[in-house]
């Protein structure tokens, strides 16, 4: 490989990275053939921001405080809505949710075996499954070590922004 060719793959992978960042995907991979013996694989991936997450958590913390007023106007309804509220699993401190619009697939490639299951441990950054967004495959990482108590997901389920995924304990 001479030094122009090699110049010229490092600034492929920075033009790949920039993209990356540019249109927040966490994952890019591309082949580039040069001759019948000679090509060049190129991944390029990132963890999603935490802070994507973030927004949903805080969401949902804030939505008890707003409904205060209407409760303490009707004390039966926060009785019959405490229940209800204790079974959502998107207010669970466990709870790891989707950071977009997507598809879910359990595992990498049809047949093959689940990234995970319930009773299952997962170290902290560990894929949990994956979303589809727009032809994208968006591997999730587990937050933060621990077991998995719940599976919220099935494959090829449709989630929206925000829906809990995994409950981690």
């Amino acid at each position: 490989m001479t030094k122009n060719t090699h110049d010229a793959d490092v600034a492929f992978i920075r033009a790949l990275a920039e993209l990356l960042n540019e249109n927040d995907l966490t994952e890019l991979q591309v082949k580039r053939d040069y001759a019948e013996d000679d090509s060049l694989n190129v991944r390029v991936s990132r963890k999603p921001p935490q802070q994507i997450m973030a927004p949903a958590a805080q969401m949902q913390a804030a939505m008890p405080q707003m409904q205060a007023p209407a409760a303490a106007m009707a004390p039966a309804a926060t009785a019959a809505a405490a229940p209800a509220a204790a079974e959502d699993p998107a207010s669970h401190p466990g709870a790891v949710t989707s950071p977009m619009v997507g598809t879910i697939y359990m595992q990498a490639e049809p047949g093959s075996p689940p990234f995970i299951s319930v009773g299952a441990t997962v170290s902290e950054g560990d894929t949990l499954l994956i979303v589809e967004a727009m032809k994208t495959m968006n591997h999730i990482p587990a937050p933060r070590s621990g077991m998995i108590k719940r599976v919220l997901v099935g494959d090829g389920d449709a989630v929206e922004f925000g829906a809990p995924l995994v409950i981690i304990e």
